[in-house]
């Protein structure tokens, strides 16, 4: 099995406000069918990058977003025997969350 990090870029999910009750609906509904398939591992919004602060390599914290970057605003982690079964869920949370969704591989760390 392989881990899937699905992500969508902040200010992707530009529906009208009205709107949210029914896409945070949708979003659980495919969370709650992930689950009970036992692929879903973990999922979260993120807040905006106002709030953000930089730590470099020598231990510098710069508080803020750096210019010209595209930031993440939310991403699910799944857990699939495919990448094809994988971008079939994208698919899924594309649809519920009425925006784009990018799917990367996650490396394993080793201590699995």
């Amino acid at each position: 099995m392989t881990r899937y990090l699905i992500s969508f870029d902040d200010g992707a999910m530009d529906f009208p406000e009205e709107d949210l009750p029914a896409v945070a609906a949708a979003a659980h509904a495919v969370e709650r069918e992930a689950t009970d398939a036992g692929v879903w591992v973990f999922s979260a919004g993120v807040l905006s990058p106002e709030g953000m602060s930089v730590v470099d390599v020598d231990g510098t914290v710069t508080d803020g977003p750096p210019a010209d970057k595209a930031y993440v605003g939310g991403f699910a982690v799944v857990e699939t025997a495919t990448r094809d079964e994988a971008l079939a869920w994208a698919a899924r949370i594309a649809r519920a969350c009425r925006c784009a969704q990018e799917v990367r591989e996650l490396v394993p760390d080793g201590g699995e």
